[in-house]
């Protein structure tokens, strides 16, 4: 899953950019010589004008957007027809700023084109347009089209209808079913001018001016506010992006569990960061729901606390060094053991051959103790210049911190970027050929991805091994809106290779010793649910903890209005079976506007 704050273009400028290179081209009918708004849109989600001139299609300006690459205005029919499946809205691109107003009555002459926001590569559905337009007002003042309410009674409650098999899967040409699926509901009403009220927020503003709420407040609810994404056919029907056509400066900054009260009105419109999108002209006041962030309890005496934490490409440049050590010393209560992802090296993401990262790490350890915390040490293992993905330049990588007044580490020589960790037996018990080592670093399962670090700890006595991962990310998958149902998960694919070779590693070292403590902890970007988390647990060598906790309490991340989990911390069966294990996902980032990083630490307690 591409990071929140990966560079890309605004959303708000790209939804309706029309390009050759990402148009549909279809072949149309005979051109009509009456054409109205439902006719254009059609009963599927490709238009039967697709690359036709139409002429003189009359409609209401609903609203304007003059900003940004995708410049146009969106017309409604006063006079809709009887068919739910046809929308009666439909987007004009004039590339330049519009010449209209709202409550203008126009018709408009024009090419009808299908753009895919993203390209035809990404699988996204596409959003009918007309371009190149001859826009005649017939007359101004008008009141404009009242907008359709979507609500918890108009939307289905089944996600989407399975893809065309003769179509590679595409729902692009099947009927459209409004009544029976809630993305069918919501391309009926492209381009339409819709209405949510009193809309429960389910992820956070980010950084580009844009949230999710919920029409369905009960759906899948969790413990905080959000709505829980807990298996591939629980997509949560009642999510929908919020945008506005506003200044981004009047966007409201919410939290999960604020509210927009009141009615928040615009035209639906489609994007490739999210899919159906209302568009507000209107938008509803936020009403705080007093999110507060979680605070885990001190671990006791005898119990090993070990957490992990993506500090999300982390360099000495940052300004949230003492954000991030407020959180370690207060919100974790100081984990024995933290297993650090996404450190980057000593000068980020300039691409200069540097790799030591060194000054990131104790930069941290600073902050830490200047807020009040332990003089952690560490171990890490620098990796090939640009070979472990992420930014480019910025080499991250994963970082064990220790406490040493509670913990100490096992250090033995042999580690290095290239050299494979093995497993030996000396005096009946497991040990690390190399600590800390990489876990089949020249394996192509980790081609342009971080390779596993592996370490032994001691507390009071008890070796525990732990290794600390960050696989594959979700970049390149098909999103939940796509075209293809169900969307294809090609990213699954390097990181199944990759959870097979970790739980490889965890079963030989559970086959010299049957009764280890072995922790795998990280950033596994796949859910609790996912082929990943089954490889991962293998045939019992492994358990993910956070399965311990609640369902309505089982995430790690919110995207596009879903909470899921991602960081997991798995388990061998001696620390399972030990009846003492303790979970808790400490909820700090991923609800919040104003996140440090966009990852929730986990931290687990138990006794050796």
């Amino acid at each position: 899953m591409p990071s929140k704050s990966s560079a890309r273009l605004a959303a708000l400028t790209v939804a309706a950019v029309c390009s050759a290179a990402s148009a549909v081209a279809l072949t149309s009918p005979a051109h009509a010589d009456s054409v109205r708004i439902h006719d254009v849109q059609g009963t599927t989600r490709i238009s039967p004008y697709a690359g036709q001139k139409v002429a003189d299609v009359p409609g209401i300006v609903t609203a304007t957007r003059t900003y940004g690459s995708s410049r146009g205005f969106w017309i409604q029919d006063p006079t809709p027809d009887d068919d739910p499946a046809t929308s009666e809205g439909v987007f004009v691109f004039t590339s330049s700023t519009p010449k209209v107003a709202v409550g203008d009555s126009v018709t408009v002459s024009g090419t009808v084109s299908e753009y895919v926001p993203g390209g035809t590569s990404s699988g996204n559905q596409s959003v009918t347009e007309i371009t190149k337009p001859t826009v005649t007002t017939v007359s101004t003042g008008n009141a404009v089209p009242a907008p359709t309410v979507i609500d918890a009674k108009s939307v289905p409650a089944e996600y989407t209808p399975a893809g065309d098999s003769a179509a590679n899967g595409s729902i692009n040409g099947l009927p459209l079913q409004p009544s029976t699926y809630a993305l069918d509901y919501y391309e009926s009403l492209e381009g339409m001018n819709v209405q949510v009220a009193d809309a429960r927020v389910v992820t956070a503003t980010d950084p580009y001016s844009e949230l999710w709420v919920t029409v369905k407040p009960h759906e899948n609810r969790t413990r905080r506010g959000g709505a829980l994404y807990g298996s591939y056919d629980s997509q949560n029907t009642g999510r929908l992006q919020i945008q506005s056509l506003g200044a981004t400066a009047d966007f409201p900054v919410a939290n999960v569990g604020d509210t927009l009260t009141g009615t928040t009105t615009g035209p639906m419109d489609y994007n490739q960061y999210g899919g159906y999108t209302l568009v507000a002209s209107q938008l509803g006041t936020l009403k705080s729901g007093g999110l507060q962030r979680e605070t885990t309890r001190k671990q006791s005496r005898g119990e090993l606390a070990v957490a992990t934490y993506n500090v999300e490409n982390l360099d000495p440049s940052d300004s949230t060094f003492a954000a991030h050590a407020a959180a370690i010393v207060n919100n974790l209560q100081s984990p024995d053991i933290v297993s650090l992802e996404e450190i980057q090296d000593n000068d980020g993401a300039t691409d200069d051959g540097v790799v030591d990262a060194s000054a990131t790490v104790n930069k941290l350890i600073d902050a830490i103790v200047a807020a009040g915390g332990p003089k952690y040490g560490w171990r890490s293992i620098d990796p090939v210049n640009d070979q472990d993905g992420g930014e480019p330049g910025g080499n991250i990588r994963q970082v064990f911190l220790f406490n040493p007044e509670r913990v100490s580490f096992t250090d033995r020589a042999g580690g290095d970027s290239t050299t494979a960790v093995g497993v030996t037996k000396v005096h009946g018990k497991a040990q690390l050929t190399a600590s800390p080592g990489r876990i089949e670093p020249a394996n192509d399962a980790w081609k342009s991805s971080r390779k596993p670090l592996a370490g032994e700890f001691v507390f009071r006595g008890r070796t525990v091994f732990v290794i600390a991962n960050h696989l594959n990310s979700k970049g390149g998958d098909q999103g939940l809106t796509s075209q293809y149902q169900p969307p294809t998960r090609s990213s699954e694919t390097q990181r199944h290779a990759q959870a097979t070779l970790v739980n490889a590693f965890v079963k030989s070292i559970l086959d010299v010793q049957k009764n280890a403590d072995v922790i795998a902890l990280g950033d596994m970007n796949d859910f609790d649910f996912s082929g990943t988390a089954q490889i991962l647990e293998g045939d019992g060598e492994l358990w993910s903890a956070i399965k311990s906790l609640p369902k309505s309490e089982r995430y790690t991340y919110d995207y596009q209005g879903n909470q899921q989990v991602l960081d997991q911390i798995l388990v061998s069966p001696s620390i399972r079976r030990g009846c003492d294990l303790d979970y808790d996902s400490v909820h700090i980032n991923s609800e919040f506007h104003d996140q440090i990083s966009d990852h929730d630490p986990q931290v687990l307690r138990f006794r050796p």
